[in-house]
């Protein structure tokens, strides 16, 4: 497998087409964005911990029976994906309150939820990824019926299996963002898993460990994400 030509380039990953058009070199960097890219920065070693992590929980969950892009990892900042069309759709899955959605309703962060809370954004970083619903994404043919209970019916599962793998680690899983893809005409879990896309807290201390102390200027943003990568990789 070669890499070849850059294909995409994000906020925080490169994807890279390989001499196998079905795959791609999914490429991490350190890059570091909030609130739709208005503030920008780095974060030291981001794309190590990042890619380090996501090989770990896409494995954990493919045990889990979650069909994902990712194949293998290549090196410290590159994995190996499976080439897929993005469901333009970002899926948010919220078991804690916070950030927005605290905002939105004038509330305190850090209450359970009587159940997992399903979100959907479009996702457009101009229009600052508008938040809609079901019936936007079949009405615009974004994705089909089937489709969307499938990510749906998936985006449970995953919290169901993070949220095991977190708590055996002292993690309390807050909320987090997933991204699908079409893989040969089959919808599959993509993107990445990790303090970037995801709200984890501290269970004893409730301290955040996540890209919010990147957001908010909490600090000891490197130490943060290497905590969470060592209590889940080892």
């Amino acid at each position: 497998m070669k890499k070849q030509e850059k294909l995409y380039e994000g906020k925080a990953k490169i994807l890279y087409a390989t001499d196998n058009p079905d795959l791609v070199v999914q490429y991490f960097k350190d890059d570091a964005t909030a609130f739709n890219a208005q503030k920008k920065g780095t974060i030291v070693d981001k794309g190590v911990m990042n890619n380090k992590l996501s090989t770990t929980l896409f494995e954990y969950l493919a045990k889990g029976g979650i069909k994902t892009h990712f194949v293998e990892k290549l090196s410290d900042r590159e994995m190996l994906c499976k080439k897929v069309s993005i469901v333009p759709v970002e899926v948010v899955v919220r078991n804690v309150l916070a950030g927005s959605l605290a905002k939105k309703l004038g509330m305190e962060e850090g209450v359970q939820l009587k159940q997992p809370v399903i979100e959907f954004y479009y996702k457009d970083d101009a229009l600052g990824d508008p938040m809609i619903n079901a019936d936007h994404v079949l009405a615009f043919g974004w994705a089909t019926k089937n489709e969307i209970d499938w990510i749906s019916d998936c985006a449970l599962k995953v919290d169901v299996l993070l949220i095991e793998l977190f708590a055996r680690h002292g993690i309390r899983l807050v909320d987090f963002k997933l991204e699908f893809g079409k893989h040969k005409g089959e919808v599959i879990l993509a993107d990445e898993i990790s303090p970037d896309t995801s709200r984890l807290w501290d269970m004893a201390s409730g301290e955040k460990m996540d890209k919010d102390r990147f957001r908010r200027d909490l600090g000891k943003v490197e130490e943060s994400y290497a905590e969470v990568v060592r209590r889940i990789c080892g």
